[in-house]
């Protein structure tokens, strides 16, 4: 098993490329067993979750031929409506092989999904949106087995809440729809406005784009023909790279980025007095005299991304002051505290209020990453640690980010992939 081993480091400089987004990438590759043709996908980003979906595509019968960043997806000969639990257990995102598999063969079977332990994401809120479409669901032994043998019909669905990887299931099976769907209360993030425009360049015509409703006008069972695309920037690597840049209080540019997916990240770091310098695609953070205390809650887009708020805890460790972390959206994504507090961080918890004490002088040690973005998080402040910080556990970065230390290494900090 891997382990990154960090050494404080203090400062950055250079420059950053950002990675195709894993979030934006998992539906697009779902929704290509939509397709008539062979889909060709550029700037997708070289993590553990991609290459788990892909696998699962495969074993449905689709074939996959990789480039560099890129791969081509033919489902054409796709057979098999079965996801099995070996492959989902893994993943989470798997679940969006549900609508399209559904809206394509008229039945499936999908086992129910893992993934990082952050909490309860349950998926009753995409099965009442297919029931309401007409399907037929059942839960049996671990698996949603789901029919819909004339078809899906289009309709009103009202989310509850906002679901992303509901938005964009419901979305994918209402493309294929008899009739109009209505989404409302739909998600707003940039991954679902990608899967959105994409199919809308597929001749399936979606009003609403970017909004909180999305009608779906359907085409009635027909396979569709998908264009090349190539996959939005990583706003959740952008953010973590960005927090690199402020923690250790460097000038660091980021290239290939989307700015304007970034705007609740930006205002928050200039809240605690850093600048920017950005152009269409690239951002440039400068340091500050002084890094000031924030506070935080995290909410759907475009509010401040839940996928932040680990790295922010991190960074207000070095802010001068008291930092506020509300997490909204998730009950168990605290974890990362109990490491930042090995680490030497002053952090109390109150239900899902985190209160960040600064600024201190953290030290290094031995940490275990728990999830994806705590891992992130936790060689954040690695990089600042007095000594040594060995962070174990690493095959949760992998899910999500590409190439993480060659990154940082190319920036100038002092990090080392080892084997346990």
């Amino acid at each position: 098993m891997d382990y990154l081993k960090i050494q404080g480091t203090p400062s950055l400089s250079g420059t950053i490329k950002i990675s195709g987004a894993k979030n934006a990438s998992l539906p697009l590759i779902a929704m290509c067993i939509l397709a008539k043709n062979k889909v060709k996908i550029n700037n997708l980003p070289d993590v553990v979750d991609i290459k788990t979906l892909l696998k699962l595509l495969s074993n449905l019968g689709s074939e996959c031929s990789f480039g560099v960043n890129e791969v081509v997806i033919d489902t054409s000969m796709m057979h098999e409506t079965k996801a099995t639990y070996e492959i989902v257990k893994t993943m989470r995102a798997s679940i969006l092989v549900l609508c399209p598999i559904l809206a394509r063969f008229g039945h499936c079977e999908v086992s129910l999904p893992g993934g990082c332990a952050i909490g309860q994401r349950p998926i009753d809120l995409h099965l009442k949106a297919l029931e309401k479409m007409g399907a037929v669901i059942e839960i049996k032994a671990g698996y949603v087995e789901a029919k819909a043998p004339k078809g899906l019909k289009g309709c009103e669905i009202i989310f509850d809440k906002i679901t992303v990887t509901g938005t964009a299931n419901i979305v994918m099976a209402a493309a294929l729809a008899d009739g109009v769907t209505t989404i409302v209360n739909a998600a707003r993030e940039p991954e679902v406005v990608q899967l959105c425009e994409i199919l809308n360049d597929s001749g399936i015509t979606i009003e609403g784009i970017g909004t909180a409703v999305l009608k779906i006008q359907g085409n009635g069972g027909k396979l569709i023909d998908i264009q090349p695309f190539s996959i939005i920037p990583d706003r959740i690597e952008a953010g973590t790279y960005l927090c690199a840049g402020a923690i250790t209080n460097s000038e660091l540019t980021l290239t290939d980025v989307e700015p304007k997916h970034l705007d609740a990240v930006l205002a928050k770091l200039e809240e605690m007095g850093f600048s920017f310098t950005t152009t269409s695609n690239t951002i440039t953070i400068h340091p500050t005299d002084e890094i000031k205390p924030v506070k935080i809650i995290t909410q759907e887009y475009p509010a401040f991304p839940t996928d932040m708020q680990a790295q922010f805890m991190a960074l207000a460790t070095q802010a001068n002051g008291t930092s506020v972390i509300e997490e909204r959206l998730f009950e168990n994504r605290f974890m990362h505290v109990s490491e930042l507090q090995r680490m030497g961080a002053e952090i109390s918890l109150n239900g899902h209020i985190a209160t960040v004490n600064g600024k201190t002088e953290l030290s290094g040690t031995d940490v275990m990453a728990t999830d994806l973005r705590a891992s992130s998080a936790l060689v954040l402040a690695g990089l600042i640690a007095k000594g040594e910080t060995d962070v174990h556990r690493i095959y949760h970065l992998d899910r999500g980010y590409d190439a993480l230390e060659m990154k940082l290494k190319n920036a100038g900090a002092n990090v080392q992939r080892l084997k346990e």
